[in-house]
């Protein structure tokens, strides 16, 4: 171990917080509803910790068990554990943005920070624990092909009401993936992995806009994974939450066909073919499953390389495609039973 001193992060932000270091991570979230799923503690004394369920570059996760105050039952949770000392000082920033996002939103679709404290150079924070792992996960264990439209619709509109809600509060989450859709027993999907998400209020562009007008800024950093990374966000240019739904576009087609488009190409032609080749679009009729035309249009709108062209998360949820998919609860039959 280091001889270092121990690493710390600053203290995250109370709900009710408002000093202007936390004005940026707003305390108060457009959209948020009551939280059903209890708050945990910061005490690693009220933790079990069990067997590694995840692994990082730099963090470990362990499932674990809260045990909260007599007679209340001790509750399953996840326990993500991060080494502060392999973490360069940008991770720690992207660290220390993810936790506070994490605590503060409330929004039944988004991963919340229900616990967070540091032992010595370690940061730990706990989570509900989604004990089907994610999107990625169901579909390399029991459908590698791809899975039926029915499942791909219900899992997309809950990501899009997460999403959504993220970019009504001004933020861009930047690795929307089927990685990084989390699914629970009851066939809840949650937004994780909120480390890149940046805050549209922060670097904003001063150059006119064309695009929808409830965005909130611009951003110029190159952030997210290669088969999902929008056209504008490849080239440099400014972006703002449409690159989030081109994101969702891959994503959807990742879950008709198991992987996303160019998947088994190398980063850098990943890179070149999202510029200079046409969008990739769902194949209706050569999978696993057939897939209705209504499906093909969606993403395509999600695929237009212009982004003043793409529809808002809010726009998609108003489609009737996405109103008409089916609960929640669909999924445990479908996949997860």
């Amino acid at each position: 171990m280091s001889s270092n001193p121990p690493l710390s992060i600053p203290d995250l932000p109370t709900e009710g917080s408002n000093t202007s270091a936390n004005l940026a991570l707003r305390t108060k979230f457009i959209g948020a509803v009551e939280d059903e799923w209890q708050m945990y503690s910061d005490h690693p004394t009220d933790y079990t910790v069990g067997e590694p369920i995840g692994f990082g570059s730099s963090s470990i996760v362990y499932s674990a068990t809260y045990r909260s105050i007599p007679p209340a039952k001790p509750v399953p949770c996840a326990l993500k554990v991060l080494d502060l000392e392999l973490l360069p000082p940008r991770s720690l920033n992207l660290l220390q943005r993810e936790t506070r996002l994490m605590s503060l939103s409330k929004h039944p679709n988004v991963l919340r920070v229900r616990g967070t404290w540091i032992e010595g150079h370690k940061l730990c924070i706990a989570l509900r624990l989604m004990s089907k792992g994610s999107a990625a996960d169901v579909m390399r264990y029991g459908w590698s092909g791809g899975m039926e439209e029915e499942v791909c619709r219900c899992i997309l509109r809950q990501a899009l009401e997460g999403l959504n809600y993220l970019h009504i509060n001004g933020f861009i989450h930047r690795d929307i993936k089927a990685a990084n859709l989390l699914i629970d027993d009851d066939g809840t999907v949650l937004l994780g992995d909120l480390g890149v998400a940046a805050d549209l209020s922060e670097d904003v562009s001063n150059h006119p806009s064309s695009y929808h007008s409830n965005k909130i800024g611009k951003r110029k950093s190159f952030v997210g994974t290669p088969c999902w990374m929008a056209p504008e966000l490849i080239q440099g240019r400014q972006y703002d939450s449409a690159a989030d739904i081109w994101s969702f576009g891959i994503t959807a087609i990742e879950l008709t066909q198991g992987r996303p488009p160019k998947s088994r190409d190398p980063a850098k032609t990943v890179l070149l073919k999202t510029i200079q080749e046409d969008p990739p679009t769902i194949d209706r009729e050569g999978g696993v499953y057939k897939y209705s035309r209504a499906f093909k249009e969606i993403v395509d709108r999600c695929l237009v390389k212009d982004p003043a062209q793409r529809p808002s998360a809010e726009e998609l949820l108003q489609m009737p495609f996405f109103k008409g998919a089916k609960k929640k609860s669909y999924l445990v039959g479908a996949i997860l039973s």
